[in-house]
């Protein structure tokens, strides 16, 4: 799924909705639309590139990573930076996969929970996968909280 970073570009050349618009030839509406996470057409991030000054890509952003670059990042207390790492198993943990993995959790530990009814152990299962689940929804806000995602754009 693509995000569009539309918002905090124009944001920071200090521009109103209203004002790329107009310099980008669109409707307000359309600008609205696009930075509240709608699809755009090409041809529109054509011309609000072109009002930005700045290349399509740069509008477009695949996924949220961590940066490990970021002052936010390295401010982070060590055990912070350990437990995001090692709770994703990998070195960029992406708040997709902390996603994906919260609803898979939720899923599974609805199924084992309903299949309790029948067997003690899957009960037990379901119950640590529903666990499982708020873990990774916790993770989350704290990635959100100490503000150490960032959009990062796959080439």
């Amino acid at each position: 799924m693509q995000t569009f970073t539309l918002k905090p570009l124009r944001i920071s050349r200090l521009l109103s909705q209203e004002q790329l618009a107009q310099m980008s030839g669109l409707n307000v509406r359309t600008i609205q639309r696009i930075e509240s996470g709608h699809n755009a057409s090409a041809e529109s991030m054509k011309c609000i590139a072109a009002a930005l000054d700045v290349e399509i890509d740069e509008l477009i952003q695949e996924k949220a990573m961590i940066d490990k670059n970021s002052e936010n990042w390295r401010a982070l207390p060590l055990f912070l930076k350990i437990w995001f790492m090692f709770n994703f198993l990998q070195l960029r943990p992406t708040r997709d996969s902390a996603t994906r993995i919260e609803v898979i959790a939720h899923a599974f530990g609805f199924l084992f929970c309903c299949a309790g009814f029948v067997s003690e152990p899957a009960l037990a299962g379901g119950l640590i996968l529903l666990g499982s689940a708020y873990f990774f929804h916790f993770l989350k806000w704290q990635g959100d909280k100490y503000g150490i995602w960032y959009e990062h754009s796959t080439d």
